[in-house]
C-alpha cells in the first residue's frame, strides 16, 4: 500500500519506557520500579484535582465544553492576557502540530537547536519542511542568529528551558534575539518547564503577556503535564496574538481534550501552593544529583527543569548504563538517540533518589569490572 512519501523521512517518537514493559521483560515487581524517564511530577497530582475528578467521573458520557471557557478564563487571569489569546490542546505538543501545519509546507524552513524536543522535527517533516539545526547541543542564540541570517526560517523553535538537556536562557537575551527576527517568521517559545525555571532563576522567566505584547510573531506554549502533574490527562495551551490563535482554530478538531482533562486543568490552577512545594522539593533533590555527578567525575548540565542530564564522557556508554538500570527496575532516558552520550534522569522523591544512587553505584561498578 502506498502512503505519503513525506512520511519516509519521518521518525517515530520514542516515549519513555512504561512500567508495564519493565514488568513484562524483566520480571520486576511494579512496586519496585522507579520511573524517572518522562519528567513526570513524582509527588503526584494535587489532592484537590483528584477529588474533583472523582466527583465528575460519572459525567464521562457528556462531551466537554468545546469553548473551554473556564479553563481559558483561568489561564487568562493567571497570565494577564485575554481568553482570545489562548488555544488549548491535548498536551502542548498538539499545539505544536497546529502551528507547523498552519505555517509550513514543502517549501518551508524550520530552525531549532541541535538537541531539543524531537516533535519539532517530526511535525516539521510531516509537512515536507526543511529542518535547520544549530551546531551546539544546547541553545546558542549567536548560532541561531547566524543561521537565520543565512537561511531564513518560517518557524523558529526555542525550548526554554530545553528538553531533553535542561539548559535555560535569560529572557533578556531571548528578547534581544527576537528583535532581529522578521515579523513573518513565527517564533515558538516552548515553556513546558517555565514553572521550574521561574523559581530557580527569575532571569530565566518568560512572561507570556510580555512576550506576545512585544513580539506579535511569537507563540508561548505551556503544559499541565510537568509541574501540575497532569501528564496522563493531556492538557496544554498556546498563548499568542489573536490573529495567530484564530488561524490555529481552523486546524483544531472539536472536543480535542476530554471532560475530565478540562476539569483537571481548571482545578489544578487553583492549587498553586501544591505546585510551588513540588518545585522547591525538586531543586533540593537535584542538588544531590549534582553532588553525585561531581563525586563520580561526570559533568552535568545546569538544569532549570525537573530533570538532570548526566554526561558520561568516555567513562561509560549511556546506552549500557540505561539498560542495566532498566533490569534493576530504574527507568531513565538514554540520550544516545540524540547523539549525546548521557542519561537524563527525572528528579524523583527523596526515597526514590536514594535508591537510584544505590542501583547506579552497583551498575557502574559492574560495568567497570566487565571492561577490565
Amino acid at each position: 500500500m502506498k502512503f505519503n512519501k513525506i512520511l519516509d523521512e519521518c521518525k517515530i517518537y520514542e516515549a519513555g519506557k512504561p512500567i508495564e514493559l519493565v514488568v513484562r521483560e524483566y520480571g520486576v515487581e511494579p512496586k519496585d520500579i522507579i520511573k524517572l524517564a518522562s519528567n513526570e511530577n513524582p509527588y503526584g497530582t494535587s489532592p484537590k484535582v483528584i477529588k474533583k475528578i472523582q466527583e465528575l467521573s460519572k459525567n464521562m458520557f457528556v462531551y466537554p465544553d468545546d469553548s473551554m471557557y473556564e479553563l481559558k478564563e483561568a489561564l487568562a487571569n493567571k497570565f494577564l492576557v485575554k481568553s482570545d489569546n489562548i488555544i488549548v490542546g491535548a498536551g502542548s505538543d498538539q499545539v505544536i502540530d497546529f502551528v507547523v501545519k498552519a505555517k509550513c509546507d514543502e517549501n518551508s524552513k524550520i530552525l531549532m537547536s541541535k538537541t531539543t524536543f524531537a516533535m519539532y522535527e517530526i511535525y516539521g517533516k510531516q509537512t515536507g519542511a526543511t529542518i535547520l539545526k544549530t551546531k551546539d547541543d544546547e541553545h546558542n542564540l549567536a548560532q541561531f542568529e547566524d543561521m537565520y541570517k543565512e537561511n531564513g526560517a518560517d518557524i523558529i523553535f526555542l525550548c526554554l528551558p530545553n528538553n531533553p538537556l535542561g539548559e535555560g536562557l535569560d529572557s533578556e537575551d531571548v528578547y534581544k534575539f527576537l528583535e532581529k527576527v522578521d515579523k513573518d517568521t513565527l517564533v515558538v517559545v516552548d515553556g513546558a518547564y517555565q514553572e521550574y525555571a521561574a523559581i530557580k532563576d527569575p532571569k530565566k522567566k518568560i512572561n507570556p503577556n510580555d512576550l506576545i505584547s512585544k513580539f506579535p510573531n511569537t507563540i508561548y506554549l505551556g503544559t499541565f503535564s510537568k509541574a501540575y502533574a497532569l501528564g496522563g490527562m493531556r492538557v496544554g495551551y498556546g498563548i499568542a496574538d489573536e490573529s495567530i490563535i484564530k488561524t490555529l482554530y481552523k486546524i483544531r478538531p472539536p472536543f480535542n481534550i476530554t471532560t475530565l482533562s478540562l476539569a483537571a486543568g481548571i482545578e489544578a490552577l487553583k492549587d498553586e501552593e501544591f505546585v510551588s512545594s513540588c518545585i522547591l522539593k525538586n531543586f533540593e533533590e537535584m542538588k544531590r544529583y549534582e553532588e553525585y555527578a561531581v563525586k563520580k567525575g561526570f559533568s552535568y548540565i545546569d538544569s532549570y527543569t525537573n530533570f538532570i542530564t548526566l554526561k558520561l564522557e568516555n567513562k561509560f556508554i549511556s546506552k549500557d548504563v540505561a539498560q542495566e538500570l532498566l533490569k534493576k527496575g530504574v527507568i531513565v532516558r538514554d540520550l544516545t538517540g540524540y547523539g549525546v552520550n548521557a542519561i537524563r534522569i527525572t528528579i524523583g522523591t527523596h526515597e526514590q533518589n536514594t535508591k537510584v544512587f544505590e542501583v547506579l553505584n552497583f551498575v557502574l561498578e559492574n560495568l567497570k569490572k566487565e571492561e577490565n
